[in-house]
């Protein structure tokens, strides 16, 4: 009977994802030939499993044996790069699985694979400011800073750091609806003034937003999603990716464009 003949391709799939070290070991073998002490060292597992996983990977054809060591087949090679995507894709989604419903949709030009190498903050029953902690590291590491969207207003247990940044010379832009800004004026004056009068905060005004911030920082942009329910920022993910950080400069110059420049002194308290 011929391999082909041995179950389905799901078969094929379970039996590499059954024991964790089955697909990180075919994987290894496409990067280049290892003995089988060099394997068993990488996984871990006993010499016997090890024996019988590359016996029955090598009655798949994935690998062959030349004199001590293995290498992968270039049909093995072929499923390994199916079945490291796999593995990246679900890592991924794990991260913001229960998360993604705060986060932009695809329509906005955001996917999910702008979160690959991403830090994903969420908040906890008992750690309920870890999204705005997270900020606030990303706020003090940065020379420049840029955020459009609806929630700088619930970065509230913050404002006095954040505005002392701003003070202290980091050049911030603003784009937000004009009821934060008549929230700040009226409620903390003082502050309001001291932080326009420093010359590094440029806002602009806008009553449609997206309902999620976007923040970008000098080597890094973060995305905002909070429940419009509780008025809580639920996640906080911030990445270096090129790819995000492209869409995140698009949309804050698409509202930017849209925006002209108010005074702020005109904004009524």
């Amino acid at each position: 009977m011929g391999t082909n003949d041995k179950g389905s391709p799901i078969d094929d799939i379970g039996y590499l994802t059954r024991s964790e070290h089955r697909a990180p070991t075919l994987v290894a073998l496409t990067v280049r030939p290892r003995s089988r002490s060099e394997l068993w060292e990488m996984t871990g597992v006993s010499s016997s499993t090890l024996r019988r996983t590359l016996r029955e990977f090598e009655d798949r054809n994935w690998i062959r044996r030349n004199e001590y060591q293995y290498e992968a087949t270039p049909l093995g090679a072929y499923i390994a790069s199916a079945v490291a995507e796999l593995i990246e894709r679900v890592e991924i989604e794990r991260k913001v699985r229960d998360v993604w419903q705060w986060l932009p949709d695809e329509e906005s030009g955001f996917t999910i694979e702008m979160c690959a190498d991403a830090v994903v903050t969420v908040a906890e029953a008992d750690n309920p400011y870890a999204p705005l902690n997270r900020f606030l590291t990303l706020i003090r590491d940065t020379h420049q800073f840029r955020f459009v969207g609806t929630d700088i207003a619930i970065f509230e247990p913050y404002r006095n750091e954040l505005c002392q940044q701003v003070i202290d010379g980091m050049q911030t832009e603003i784009i937000h609806p004009p009821k934060i800004a008549k929230y700040y004026r009226s409620n903390y004056p003082e502050l309001f003034a001291k932080t326009l009068a420093s010359d590094n905060l440029t806002m602009w005004l806008h009553d449609e937003l997206p309902p999620y911030g976007i923040g970008i920082f000098d080597n890094r942009i973060a995305i905002c999603g909070h429940d419009s329910d509780s008025v809580t920022v639920r996640v906080l993910v911030d990445t270096d990716s090129e790819d995000a950080r492209e869409w995140a400069e698009s949309k804050h110059e698409f509202y930017r464009h849209q925006t002209p420049t108010v005074p702020l002194e005109t904004v009524e308290k």
